[in-house]
């Protein structure tokens, strides 16, 4: 069993290949970032051998170690200071740099090359919101995605053995999750004799309590911002909801329910608990468990199910089914629809087999045939330090590509089995507070003024009505709104309802047809 970031586990567990064509022997330049401590080394790869023998395409390939290097790189390309590759993989690219490189000339148009017969086309025709999310407001696709219906999220996680303990049911309100932490902060709810060493609810950041705002039915992203299903954006830190909401948190401060190492960060610089230690925490705020506890603890805990408020359920998916800018062609490649077949193996479960895990019998082996479970063929570091690196070359979302959950799933360990059927719980109900969208430059530099100010007032002012350092009442809480509308949130609002606006309707989100995939 692989040790260590489960994260990084599962990510290393990605896409499809169906059988390639005969193609012409054809060679390429590829550039792109991959961090050196993932002890990828491109050149030595086996993952672009085994591609090059499935398609035919030979690459000269260019490797950036550090986002520095990257970052410089990609300038001096877009400045003409540095010869164009033919593809940037792993490319990393913003959406300001795309729109950048584009209105540049520097990349195509690759709504064009999407074959009809290809895996990519199959994905998109089945979710026109992928294709409205990677689609600039005037219909151009100039890169193409990492795609995963499960990226991780930060879940709540309740110990279930300690609900069981004292014959506890599920808590569903905030109300109910209350009187459960309440239980555990009395009752030596781990057995080990010790007075109040339990922790009922941990969390690592006032990033991770705002997860609990969906408690009293809001959903938000990063800037406080959401749209309803009109269309229409606004911020909610000024809302009655938000005010309820801290509140609330107030009450649990004060009772001792919350972490009191929550707002130091304390928690989550610490070293990981050793096998047999005594586990503390009631409910935590983590992507998986294993995050916080040991490996061999974590099937103690569930998902805590979004709570419900007003007769329905909302959560926050955190990232998306997509990430953006992973894979672009300049227009250095005199022929993009080759290098187009080259990323579509990697958008089915077969490539997401051979990104992520290699090849059977090698990096992995097949304990009861190809549609079983799974397991590596190496453990411990030998895994982790030679195997993943040199056979396989995910560990990320940036690699384009499609992931397959359901291969996931069948890796023959059970915490990761565990994990991923209660993450597909969240996922059955969370959604995006707010679409991807298009910001220009300008507006990303605004925004970024305007959310830096008001996070730095309004963070630190709701963690003084948490802890009770600022009384909250009506006093405090006009002049917190007043302050945060002075500080610019709704001209902040305004410049998200307007990328909203922009963005390419989901009615032309619709793909042409192309030429076909196998077609040279």
């Amino acid at each position: 069993m692989r040790k260590g970031n489960l994260w990084a586990l599962l990510l290393a567990l990605v896409m499809l290949m169906t059988t390639p064509g005969a193609y012409a022997e054809e060679s390429f330049s590829m550039a792109g970032y991959d961090d050196e401590a993932t002890g990828h080394v491109w050149t030595e790869n086996r993952f672009f051998e085994r591609m090059e023998a499935l398609t035919g395409v030979e690459l000269d390939l260019e490797q950036y170690t550090t986002a520095d290097a990257w970052a410089n790189a990609k300038k001096q390309m877009l400045a003409g200071e540095k010869e164009l590759p033919d593809v940037l993989f792993k490319a990393n690219l913003s959406p300001q740099e795309l729109q950048e490189w584009y209105a540049a000339g520097k990349l195509y148009d690759l709504r064009d090359y999407i074959a009809e017969d290809s895996n990519l086309r199959a994905l998109l025709d089945a979710h026109p919101e992928w294709v409205q999310a990677i689609s600039m407001p005037d219909g151009a696709i100039v890169a193409l995605p990492y795609i995963d219906e499960l990226q991780f999220n930060n879940g709540l996680w309740i110990n279930q053995q300690w609900l069981r303990r004292f014959g506890l049911e599920m808590p569903t309100t905030a109300e109910e999750l209350t009187d459960v932490l309440r239980v555990f902060r009395d009752n030596d709810a781990n057995g080990n004799g010790k007075r109040n060493d339990e922790v009922p609810l941990t969390f690592s950041s006032l990033w991770d309590l705002r997860f609990l705002l969906h408690a009293f039915g809001v959903n938000a992203n990063d800037y406080y911002v959401t749209m309803d299903e009109n269309g229409t954006v606004y911020e909610i830190l000024t809302s009655d909801a938000n005010r309820e909401f801290l509140t609330w948190l107030h009450q649990l401060w004060e009772e001792k329910l919350l972490d009191r190492y929550g707002f130091t960060g304390m928690r989550s610089m610490g070293a990981k608990p050793e096998e047999g230690t005594d586990v503390i925490y009631g409910v935590m705020f983590a992507s998986s468990p294993v995050d916080v506890v040991h490996v061999s603890k974590v099937e103690q805990y569930v998902l805590l199910e979004p709570l419900w408020y007003d007769n329905a359920q909302v959560y926050r998916d955190l990232t998306g089914d997509l990430v953006r800018g992973t894979f672009a062609i300049t227009t250095a490649c005199e022929d993009p629809a080759a290098m187009m077949r080259w990323v579509d193996h990697l958008y089915c479960e077969e490539g997401f087999i051979l990104a992520a895990c290699g090849e059977a019998d090698e990096e992995f082996e097949y304990i009861e045939g190809p549609d079983g479970p799974w397991m590596w063929t190496d453990a411990g570091e030998t895994l982790t330090k030679v195997t993943l690196p040199q056979g396989t070359l995910h560990g990320d979302a940036s690699m384009p590509g499609w992931a397959s959950v359901d291969f996931q799933k069948r890796l023959d360990e059970s915490a990761t089995q565990h994990i991923l059927t209660e993450l597909e719980k969240l996922r059955a109900i969370d959604s995006m507070p707010y679409p991807m969208v298009w910001l220009t430059a300008a507006q990303q530099q605004r925004m970024n003024e305007q959310a830096l100010n008001i996070a730095l007032y309004a963070e630190q002012q709701m963690v003084w009505f948490v802890a009770g350092d600022v009384e909250l009442n009506d006093e405090t809480w006009n002049e917190f709104c007043q302050t945060v509308k002075a500080l610019g949130v709704d001209e902040m609002v305004s410049i998200w309802q307007a990328a909203a606006d922009a963005r390419l309707p989901i009615e032309q989100a619709v793909l042409t047809a192309p030429a076909s995939a196998n077609e040279p």
